[in-house]
């Protein structure tokens, strides 16, 4: 018997032509993996289509709870965002189906995990971590790498599987580079590739309408949270991820989350994308709000940078760390009583406030109005500005005594 191989499977170009060409360099029986986290209508057809390519057989695994609950979460908790824009909704993914991969590979014996992801990408790098952190053992065949890898474009892989005898409907035009899953879609390539010009986002947008096309009315959307996480939507509780899917359809109708960004890559590139994140965006900026009320100075402060650093964990692909486990421990203690009412309206592309609260809300109305009230006196502040100015005061006398030398 041959060994195996066990493939992350799209179903998409690139993956279906690499069914072929790993059993003709490497001789493997190909195990398709398609890890569901939510591509919805993507995953239709790839069962006959792996087969059809020559797959040993194919699964699809449901993970999409498991990804909200366990990866989504979390990152929403902490209020993760990559260089002030990009909600990592790729990168939440990729520990998961590295995770899912494994799993795969250990059931079925398999000696390899193969990869469709560019050498320019990020992608390449957050598998790979993954596989390595939980099966250093394994193999791993990176095609776009491979120096048996002989295509360099859309044409030759078609021309590739025509000669296999694989005759799929894949055009050579194509359009934009997509990953979709629960969270997000994103779009790369075509004139996005230039940053000067603008999107065509009549062609692009999948989830989302543009600002212009919005309803001319607002609507008020109440969500609310228990320590930290969504449970319920105008009072009806569903789960995290259900409440997901609803926003975005809401997100989608007004709007709301259409990001377009030029980031940062790991491999050192900048790279311009677009991102549709409308339920995700609905979704971070209630906690915010919520959290406003809620969290003291001091944990706000640092909260802010834990959330920077989680987000560039993420990124990265370093998931499976230690430190990605003690800034998540950080983050989850201060979820306890993250509990509350968030109430915003929708209305083309913005996200209004229209009111929070919360049983553990740190506003106080009497400390906060103009007005004098019982826990607070208005002389209390002379003192504490003598203290808490005392530096600056004699810094400037300490400079002025120096000049006066000179």
């Amino acid at each position: 018997m041959a060994e195996k191989v066990i493939l992350a499977y799209s179903g998409g170009l690139d993956t279906t032509a690499i069914i072929p060409w790993l059993k003709e360099n490497y001789g493997y029986d190909v195990v398709c993996a398609c890890i569901d986290v939510g591509q919805d209508s993507e995953l239709d057809g790839l069962t006959e289509r792996a087969k059809l390519s020559g797959a040993e057989k194919l699964y699809i695994l449901d993970v999409v709870d498991e990804f909200v609950d366990e990866y989504i979460m979390p990152c929403v908790q902490a209020n993760a965002v990559y260089e002030n824009k990009y909600l990592l909704g790729t990168s939440m993914a990729r520990p998961l189906i590295a995770k899912k991969l494994v799993e795969v590979a250990r059931k079925e014996n398999a000696v390899a995990i193969c990869h469709g992801a560019t050498g320019k990408g990020n992608d390449q790098i957050r598998f790979e971590l993954g596989i390595k952190a939980l099966a250093p053992d394994l193999k791993i065949i990176a095609a776009w790498r491979d120096d048996k890898w002989m295509m360099d474009s859309r044409e030759a892989e078609i021309e590739y599987c025509k000669k296999h005898g694989i005759d799929l409907p894949f055009s050579v035009d194509s359009s934009y580079s997509r990953d979709r899953n629960l969270w997000h879609i994103s779009h790369e390539g075509l004139e996005l590739e230039d940053p000067a010009v603008p999107p065509d986002y009549d062609h692009l947008l999948v989830l989302s309408v543009p600002p212009q096309k919005a309803p001319d009315e607002a609507e008020e959307v109440t969500l609310s949270f228990a320590k930290g996480v969504p449970v319920a939507i105008n009072g009806k509780t569903m789960k995290a991820s259900e409440i997901i899917k609803e926003l975005n359809k809401l997100g989608g109708k007004h709007a709301i989350g259409i990001c377009d960004i030029v980031e940062n890559r790991v491999v050192g590139m900048k790279s311009r994308g677009i991102y549709e994140t409308p339920g995700g965006t609905i979704l971070m900026e209630a906690h915010m709000q919520l959290e406003e009320l809620i969290l003291d100075r001091a944990t706000m402060k640092m909260k802010k940078d834990i959330a920077n650093q989680l987000a560039d964990v993420v990124y990265e692909g370093t998931w499976f760390t230690p430190l990605r486990e003690a800034l998540q421990a950080f983050v989850e203690s201060t979820q306890r009583y993250v509990t509350g009412d968030v109430k915003f309206s929708l209305y083309k592309g913005n996200i209004i406030k229209a009111g929070t609260t919360s049983p553990y809300s740190l506003y106080n109305a009497s400390l906060a109005s103009f007005e004098t009230g019982d826990l607070y006196d208005h002389k209390d502040a002379e003192g504490f500005i003598t203290l808490f100015g005392l530096p600056l005061k004699v810094r400037a006398l300490k400079m002025r005594e120096a000049e006066k030398q000179e």
